[in-house]
Order: structure tokens, then sequence, then C-alpha cells
């Protein structure tokens, strides 16, 4: 029988946070979203005390009963680095695992000797005794099960972080209590849909005819129910799909009224976005950028528009920095403040492809791309960058609670004092 697993690491966010700083250990610790807006993850002492989801920063330190809060900004850098640690352990454990998110891992589990329960909790202490990072996992015949045990390993502490769906009669006393709401892939507005109809638990969703599911949810529904039937009609991937596009876009630390720092912040995205497609090993061959004023504050003036344009495919830095900035300057209004911009890349193909006669590849640029990425690589992202993605920068985002980048930056790696 074919078996899925799933493993999700633990207030991923918070759990990175705590892998180097032992203090937190019990602590109520808080990671905010970019501009340090609101809460993004939470430990299970700060939900205690109160701390929801999605809370702005601004209302929840005043409150007293938060005064013990650790709160951090968001340190993206760090929680990538540390998801491909993860990643890496897990290898060791598994023949194949498929990332699905920046924390949480599909494994295949088919054909495994021994006992899966053994297995399962022997791969998580090893990720938690190389990472520090606690997980659960849970398993299953299907990928739909196999999400679904590992939400009830989550949520239940009775199940010690290990769930086992493997067996149809076990499923089925699962099934009975939970609702459908649980189910990977439906959503607030299926599950409202569902519940018109007067399906409310997983067992009614399985239970009700093909054809019924079909009139809801059309064909996604009719695999979810085959899904949790324990019919597979997901399979696992080692190779994540090529994507369609990718995008930069970043909330300013404070408006931008100037077109000398709009211009810096959109070739620093940019800068980025090229980045992003080398690593991935992809040119674009259609660029993006939009510009807009807080929507919150129009009577300050609202104001937003885009500029695209179609090119040769590229990743080169200068070349995308180049259409950025052309593209900024046709949309640019003096007058408003800035809150937000960003640039976007789309019809991408695997680099090198030539799309026309005419398309000639620049080695001198792919060699200057190659020296780029290898001196960043080498001295931490932004150490070479183009002048025009300016020194000051003062429009950042405000990270006014930022940990070090103990993983990826030599300058922030932990020192070790030898007695």
């Amino acid at each position: 029988m074919t078996v899925y697993g799933l493993i999700d690491c633990n207030s991923f966010y918070c759990s990175c946070q705590r892998a180097f700083e032992p203090r937190l250990k019990r602590l109520p610790v808080v990671v905010l979203s970019n501009n340090d807006g609101c809460a993004i993850a939470r430990t299970k002492e700060a939900k205690g005390l109160g701390v929801k989801m999605g809370e702005p920063w601004h209302l929840a330190r005043e409150q007293r009963k938060l005064s013990g809060v650790q709160w951090y900004s968001s340190n993206y850098p760090l929680y990538a680095d540390m998801s491909r640690r993860v990643y890496q352990v897990l290898l060791d454990h598994v023949p194949r695992v498929e990332p699905y998110s920046i924390d949480e891992m599909f494994l295949d589990l088919t054909g495994l000797p021994g006992d899966l329960s053994l297995r399962c909790d022997s791969m998580r202490a090893a990720v938690e005794q190389v990472t520090k990072i606690p997980t659960c996992v849970g398993w299953g015949p299907t990928k739909a099960i196999a999400k679904l045990a590992n939400y009830i390993a989550k949520d239940r502490p009775e199940m010690e972080g290990l769930c086992d769906l493997t067996d149809e009669r076990v499923r089925n006393r699962f099934y009975r209590n939970l609702p459908v709401s649980e189910v990977w892939g439906i959503g607030r507005r299926l599950a409202a849909r569902l519940d018109d109809t007067g399906i409310r638990t997983i067992a009614q969703f399985v239970n009700s005819p093909e054809a019924h599911i079909r009139k809801i949810a059309a064909i996604i529904g009719v695999r979810l129910q085959a899904e949790l039937r324990g019919e597979s009609c997901l399979q696992l991937s080692e190779v994540a799909a090529q994507r369609k596009g990718l995008a930069c876009t970043r909330s300013f630390g404070r408006p931008i009224s100037t077109y000398s720092d709009l211009s810096e912040a959109v070739t620093g995205f940019a800068v980025r976005a090229a980045e992003k497609l080398r690593a991935e090993k992809l040119d674009a061959a259609h660029v993006s950028v939009f510009i807009q004023t807080n929507p919150h504050k129009r009577e300050e003036g609202w104001y937003a528009n885009q500029a695209s344009l179609t090119c040769s495919p590229t990743c080169n830095t200068l070349t995308l920095t180049a259409i950025a900035s052309r593209l900024l300057r046709t949309i640019w209004k003096d007058g408003f403040r800035y809150a937000k911009a960003g640039v976007m890349l789309n019809d991408l193909a695997p680099a090198g492809t030539q799309n026309t006669l005419f398309d000639m590849p620049s080695e001198q640029g792919a060699a200057l791309m190659e020296a780029l990425d290898a001196v960043n690589r080498r001295f931490g992202r932004g150490a070479l960058r183009p002048l025009g993605t300016g020194t000051d920068r003062s429009w950042k985002p405000r990270q006014n609670m930022l940990s070090p980048r103990f993983t990826t930056e030599w300058r922030e790696v932990m020192e070790v004092d030898a007695f």
C-alpha cells in the first residue's frame, strides 16, 4: 500500500528564533509581519495569553497582560535556511521528500521496513536534534489523509505528535467528529456551500453521492472525496512545477514622496527578482512595475498604477533594472506619498531558451552575473549590487526587533567562548 506522510514544523518562525536563543524555550514568542505590522506566528504560550493571529502590533504592545511576550520582526533569510536544513535531515530518513511550504513537507513512506510509528518518531527526534525545530507527523494512504493526520497530531496533545490514519476503521472514527472545513483544499467558501446542503462533517462529505459533490465543488471536490476514501489522486513530486511568474514587492517603512527614493526601491526589487530567476535557472520575457499609495489613507491622495514591457528572455540584473527604471518613469506622479511598490516577472522559461533567431545569449553578461552571485554568496546578499539600489535606504520596511541571521550571514554567526 502506498503511504504518504506530512511533517509540519510547530510554530515554525517562533521555533527558529528559539533554536538560537534557549532563554525563549518557555516564554511566549510572537513573530510579526513585514513592517512589524501584525502577528503571523505564535507559540502556544503566546496563544494562551490571547495573542490572535493577525493582531496588530501597535495595539498588542499596549496590553499589560502581554508585557512578557518576546516580539520579533520576521527574519525570512533565517527561516528559509532552517527549512532547507529540515529538508536535508529528512532526506536521510526517507527516499523522497516534497516541500509543500516553508514549514511543511510530504514524505514517501511506502515500503519502508519496520514500525512506521517508531520510524516517524525517530525522524522527528533527528530533526529536533539537528535543527532544534519541534515537529508533528501524520501519515495515511493519500496526501489528503496525511494532511488530515498531521492536523490531528498537532491538535491533540494525547497523540504525542504522531497520527496514523492508514487503517480505514481509525479514519472513520475521526471522520464522524471532524468538521469538513479541516479537509485540505476545502476553504471557507466551499465549507459554507457544503454546510448549506447539510454536509458538516468529513464522514458526511465522504459518504455523499459523487454527483452531489461534483455539483457543489466540481472536479476538485470529487478528487478530495476520492482521496479521503483512500484512493490516491495526488502523486508525490520531487521536482517543483516550473514557476509561471515571480514577484518582489514590499510595503515601505515610511511613505516615499521623492522619485529618487522610489527608484532606489524599485531597482532593489528588480535586483532581488533577478537573483531569484538565476537561482531557479529561469529567464523572464515580461516585466511589470506597480506603485501605490496607502489605501487606508485616501485623504492624503490615492494613486495606483502599473506598467509592463515584453522583452527578450533574460535573467541579467542590469537589463532587468534598466527596464524597471524605464517603466517606473512612465507611471511616476509627483505629489503623492507612496506606500508600496513591486516588480513582477512573467513569461518564464528555462534559462538560455532562444525564442527567435535574433535572441543571442551574451556570454559576457552570463559571466558577470555568475561573478555577482558568487560574491554575494560569499559575503552576504547585497554585498555587491548596483548603485541604483541606494546606500541609505531609510524607506526600508521596519524591522525594529530583527534577530541576527544566524546561519546565512558571517557577521551574525553565533560566537562561543571556550574556557
